[in-house]
């Protein structure tokens, strides 16, 4: 299939590495290859929980090795360049973006669809002067933007629909997670309305109770995910 997406959220804990999960699993479901890149992942640090660090969970599914997956990896729960500066080597951003275009060269010369996870939201600091959006205009992948369907979501997904288009990222989709299976009125009002003032494709991802590949390709099932593919390979 090749060609790939570039998963970003409108914050931190939004469900980014569980749709670019999904994603991944789902593909590999269809019985085509897949690869994932993180280009930094923090807070390592942290008492392990029920999912693994998203490194972990990203190589899980794509049958990778987790450093593969995210070249750079800080022990505290801070954004990566602080994380970086703590550890006493500032991240270099064109070795970030080189990092990036070789998974994308690799992924594309073994006809394997790329899913990159960013770190956190799109203004989210990789290096001074370098942010998470930077990052993603140098990869040049089309974007899905994770988002909660709760309270506040349709600030904080149009904000960040409008700042991925400022700089000219092309937004496929939002995805609102964790679905729930009987949405509130607001919920449901949410959708729409991000829908209509964004003029933007959004889509839905139910709750998944476990990090494994089978739940995650079956909630994947309800992505266009293949469109969105398509679309990005053909833009």
């Amino acid at each position: 299939m090749g060609g790939g997406l570039l998963v970003t959220g409108t914050g931190t804990g939004v469900g980014k590495s569980v749709v670019s999960a999904a994603l991944l699993a789902a593909i590999v479901a269809d019985g085509q290859p897949a690869r994932a890149y993180k280009p930094a992942v923090t807070g390592l640090e942290e008492p392990p929980g029920a999912w693994p660090p998203d490194h972990e969970l990203l190589a899980a599914m794509a049958g990778m090795a987790p450093e593969e997956v995210a070249p750079l990896r800080y022990g505290p729960a801070v954004s990566p360049h602080l994380a970086a500066e703590l550890a006493g080597e500032p991240i270099d951003p064109e070795r970030v973006v080189k990092s990036a275009q070789e998974a994308l060269r690799r992924a594309n010369t073994e006809g394997a669809t790329l899913v990159v996870e960013g770190v956190g939201g799109l203004l989210v600091p990789l290096a001074e002067r370098f942010t998470v959006r930077d990052f993603a205009v140098r990869v040049g992948l089309a974007l899905l933007i994770a988002a909660s369907p709760g309270l506040g979501t349709i600030n904080h997904t149009l904000l960040t629909v409008e700042a991925a288009r400022a700089a000219g990222l092309q937004v496929r989709a939002v995805v609102l997670t964790p679905w729930p299976a009987q949405p509130s009125a607001m919920a449901r009002s949410n959708r729409e309305t991000i829908a209509r003032l964004g003029d933007v494709e959004v889509a839905t991802l139910d709750y998944v109770q476990a990090p494994e590949s089978h739940a995650l390709a079956r909630a994947a099932g309800q992505l266009p995910w293949r469109r969105w593919l398509a679309s990005a390979n053909s833009a």
